[in-house]
């Protein structure tokens, strides 16, 4: 017979029966064979939890139970009654004139892609973060394309979390946009960060349930956003969800629903620091990975943040001394007449610009941002000067300061790349309140830079590979943020890649229990640098690398977990012995 082409001799039946289990090695593989009730099972060896001999195991009533971590098995098909070990592999058995036949190379139940595809909504469902990482790493070995187990986490996230967008599908999304900046097995690690977090973000929370868009679907579109503004104005997260999905279901396009949105979320005064506007724009990018088809279910999600969030003219720092709320409500309430006077009109920045968004006089900065509208500069120009100068504030932040304080900061350049990136996509004239927003906040932030830390000097003669050795090293111990911010700049000067230079920071990230604003502040300082001249970019580079060091080392458990899945789909041992070893 054909299929017994594929079976080898694996053991005398007597002597199996006598013993009751052997350990065999077949084809590379290390198999184990249980007699057990008058049946004869085979299978992996190798407990796919984390690797321990299963030869070593109980049996009883045809359960299997590892006794590492207790994983229970059924012995014939090697189901597993323990969500968190994955299911171990069975082999075809024969016995033929008292000898033992296994075939060890049968064809599986399912292709890799969908068995790992399956898990990772398994993993994602029960927050394991080992079923993470073994599900993207397999995934990703089968040549299944990122934007696979990505789009299974938006989705995932956006369904599950009645809250809707949170840090943990922004965290994904970051990680998603600078993978292309990432070392192959980097790549792995950035998914799976960013799946770990979009889990614990909906562990144990409600689920979302979806309004019903209106009937009304051919309804003029300014008309919808003006509806939509007034839900989210009256704190009204349903009425705003039904008038979002009526304008999705009428078809209008990624420019005209994310402007929607970036309106109301400008309609306040830089709402819960910031992080709404991020949302919105990291929801924005997410679809540009998995597709605008999709916007029904993500777009949704940052409704209710919107709607709930707190505002900041509320707030006393805005109020008091100077009333900077009222001061942008009069510049708004004339944006019309000056958008007006700068049509048609050409606009460069002005070489003292930057130093005028540094300054400590909140109402030169707000006439020189006013001038610039009414010279023609566009809602992304202005974003891009603004977002420069919240960089800068990272990049020169004072360790004198509260450690906390570095989250200010952090917060005002998020905020205004958000802003700037939102700008080009839409260039919805709102959103030239959004860059004054940040330029407020940039005013605000002048304390942390006092004083200001130093940008590194130029080092045209350093040498690249000794600074990426000084880099890495300031990762790897606490209060090194200086060494690592001069390491970065003098690596650039020295001629660096500066690819190399992203990759290696990357990479350092990665390796960390990062926090929330870790993941943010890398990908904005990537996101912002990438397109300017190698100056700004150095500034922005060097602002990277001192936030990361400041909030490194940590305990890298999530480390851990993924060189541990990564071990067992290469066949290695975790528990200290090779299978191969064992079958020996």
């Amino acid at each position: 017979m054909a299929s017994q082409d594929r079976f080898r001799p694996a053991a005398d039946l007597a002597n199996l029966r006598e013993s009751g289990r052997e350990l065999v090695a077949l084809d590379g593989r290390s198999i184990v064979l249980f007699d057990h009730e008058g049946s004869v099972r085979a299978i992996d060896n190798a407990c796919p939890h984390m690797g321990f001999p299963l030869v070593r195991g109980s049996v009883d009533e045809g359960v299997l139970t590892c006794h590492w971590h207790h994983a229970r098995f059924e012995l014939s098909c090697g189901d597993t009654f323990d969500p968190w070990a994955d299911d171990v592999r069975t082999y075809p058995v024969e016995v033929r004139e008292g000898t033992v036949y296994v075939d060890p190379n049968p064809e599986p139940d399912d292709p890799p892609a969908v068995r790992w595809s399956n898990r990772l909504e398994d993993g994602l469902e029960q927050n394991l973060r080992l079923v993470v990482a073994k599900s993207v790493i397999g995934l990703l070995d089968a040549g299944v394309e990122p934007t696979e187990p990505l789009s299974t986490g938006v989705r995932f996230g956006c369904r599950y979390r009645r809250d809707g967008w949170g840090s943990g599908l922004t965290i994904l999304t970051a990680m998603a946009n600078v993978l292309p900046d990432l070392a192959p097995d980097d790549r792995k690690r950035a998914l799976y960060q960013g799946l770990v977090h979009v889990a614990g973000d909906v562990s144990d929370e409600p689920p979302q349930f979806e309004q019903d868009a209106l009937g009304a679907t051919d309804t003029d579109f300014d008309r919808l956003r003006s509806w939509f503004r007034e839900n989210v104005e009256v704190r009204d997260p349903d009425g705003a969800e039904r008038v979002l999905r009526t304008a999705i279901a009428a078809g209008h396009d990624d420019a005209e629903l994310a402007g929607m949105v970036a309106a109301a979320a400008t309609d306040h005064r830089y709402l819960d620091t910031g992080h709404v506007l991020d949302f919105v724009n990291k929801a924005c990018e997410a679809l540009d990975h998995v597709g605008w088809d999709r916007a029904d279910e993500v777009l949704p999600s940052l409704v209710r943040g919107l709607a709930r969030a707190d505002r900041a003219e509320e707030s006393a720092e805005w109020r008091r001394p100077i009333d900077l709320a009222g001061t942008l409500d009069d510049v708004f309430a004339d944006l019309d007449d000056h958008v007006a006077a700068g049509a048609g009109e050409t606009w460069s920045r002005p070489d003292d610009l930057l130093d005028t968004l540094l300054g400590d006089d909140p109402h030169v900065i707000v006439d020189a941002l006013t001038g610039a509208i009414r010279s023609g500069a566009t809602p992304a120009q202005l974003a891009d000067v603004v977002a420069f100068a919240a960089g800068t504030r990272v990049a020169r932040f004072s360790t004198t300061n509260e450690f906390g304080d570095w989250n200010t900061v952090h917060h005002t350049f998020t905020y205004a790349n958000a802003v700037h990136r939102l700008a080009e996509r839409t260039g919805a004239k709102e959103l030239y309140r959004g860059a004054f927003d940040a330029a407020v906040n940039v005013y605000l932030d002048r304390f942390l830079n006092t004083p200001p830390a130093p940008l590194p000097d130029p080092a045209p003669d350093a040498d690249p590979a000794e600074a990426l050795e000084t880099l890495s090293a300031a990762f790897d111990a606490e209060g090194r943020v200086n060494d690592a911010g001069r390491a970065a700049a003098v690596f650039l000067d020295g001629g660096g890649d500066p690819a190399r230079l992203r990759r290696e920071l990357g990479g350092a990230l990665l390796r960390e229990d990062a926090g929330f604003h870790t993941y943010q502040a890398l990908e904005a300082g990537f996101e912002q640098a990438a397109t300017r001249p190698p100056e700004e970019a150095r500034t922005l580079l060097v602002g990277v690398a001192r936030y990361l060091a400041a909030h490194s080392p940590t305990r890298r458990e999530r480390e851990q977990t993924f060189s541990i899945a990564a071990r067992l789909q290469r066949g290695e041992s975790v528990y200290g012995e090779d299978v191969e070893d064992a079958a020996r």
